[in-house]
């Protein structure tokens, strides 16, 4: 009983954070630095970051979740090619000693970026994706939306 407690749990908390992550990348600010049309390389964006999801997994727990996220996108001369990648992690323990160590590898994300639109300052990647962990699976598609600048950093 308590070991199909556990697997339930561990379903909806996967399903949470996927949730969170999704909603967390397409919500937060992101560093990025953003190449123009006239680019000689054909750079179209890159750019990296560490995020928080807000809410964690969610509701009862509200166990943190951290990502790191790094991504690229080129024009090439068969049309648009780059990477995604995206490692979540969140701690061992939910409360007390260790739940600030951010330890537990809870989703590794790994994409092929094979298309990109521009327009104004936000770039929309999109691709193919392999997924270990939490939203596991092979070939899942994914929509990617940066937006231009970051904090600190300068504007291309």
């Amino acid at each position: 009983m308590q070991r199909q407690l556990r697997s339930s749990r561990i379903v909806t908390i996967g399903a949470l954070s996927v949730v969170s992550f999704v909603l967390a990348t397409l919500l937060t600010t992101r560093t990025v630095l953003g190449g123009d049309s006239g680019d000689d390389n054909g750079r179209i964006v890159q750019g990296a970051g560490t995020t928080i999801i807000h809410g964690g997994t969610g509701s009862p727990n509200f166990v943190p979740v951290t990502t790191t996220i790094a991504f690229h996108a080129e024009r090439s001369s068969g049309g648009v090619t780059g990477e995604f990648e995206c490692l979540a992690l969140a701690p061992e323990t939910a409360s007390g000693p260790g739940s600030g160590q951010f330890t537990v590898n809870a989703m590794y994300v790994v994409g092929k970026v094979t298309g990109a639109s521009v327009h104004e300052d936000t770039a929309t990647l999109t691709g193919i994706a392999e997924i270990t962990g939490l939203g596991a699976g092979t070939n899942v598609p994914f929509t990617f939306v940066v937006h231009k600048g970051g904090r600190g950093l300068p504007q291309c």
